[in-house]
């Protein structure tokens, strides 16, 4: 099975280098391939992890190689996050075993769309759970520290990191390193809309 879909990942790759689809970047067109319809994201993933599982290192690992955090690295893989033009030569020296195939598809904006039933998996659950008992108090400090505003789930920088306790313990650093957005006061004269309406 795994000799066909990669025999089918690699015809239809060149198939995406002759049908192509045009995308708008700076103002030029670009040409971007078209993802082959018979694939799902679960067979990619797949063949991403058994890229990585075959060069032996970490995501932790990979993510130094390639200049980005672990958690950013670990979401390539799991096809939740796009590879930019400048990182595929350093993730190809990396990760040896990905494909030009498996590069395209890492490339193309992804569906960033999870299982509902992830939750029920414990370590994801746990941060479920964490948020929601510190989620008024979490609240409380940025509104006290920056003002009426949240923290980006776009802009933001989430990593892991294991350090040792007084104990001799394991513990696990969470870090969402996220930009401040404060709420706007909806003024019509900076609502451009509204502007372009008067002025027609």
């Amino acid at each position: 099975v795994h000799c066909c879909l990669q025999q089918d990942l690699t015809n239809t790759a060149a198939m995406q280098r002759v049908r192509c689809v045009r995308a708008q970047a700076n103002g030029a067109q670009i040409s971007r391939p078209a993802p082959p319809a018979h694939l799902g994201k679960a067979q990619v993933v797949q063949r991403l992890l058994q890229a990585k599982d075959a060069s032996g290192k970490t995501f932790s690992q990979i993510a130094a190689e390639i200049g980005c955090t672990n958690v950013y690295a670990a979401a390539l893989f799991h096809n939740q996050a796009q590879l930019k033009p400048g990182t595929v030569d350093v993730l190809k020296n990396a990760v040896p075993s990905l494909t030009d195939d498996l590069l395209d598809w890492m490339q193309m904006a992804p569906s960033r769309r999870f299982d509902p039933e992830l939750i029920q998996d414990p370590t994801v659950y746990r941060f479920y759970e964490a948020i929601m008992h510190n989620g008024e108090a979490l609240k409380a400090i940025i509104n006290e520290e920056c003002g009426d505003g949240i923290m980006s789930a776009i802009d933001v920088y989430p990593s892991v990191d294991v350090v040792v306790g007084k104990q001799g313990e394991k513990r696990v650093v969470v870090t969402f390193n996220g930009k401040y957005l404060a709420y706007v006061e909806g003024k019509l004269e900076d609502n451009v809309v509204q502007v372009q309406k008067k002025t027609v």
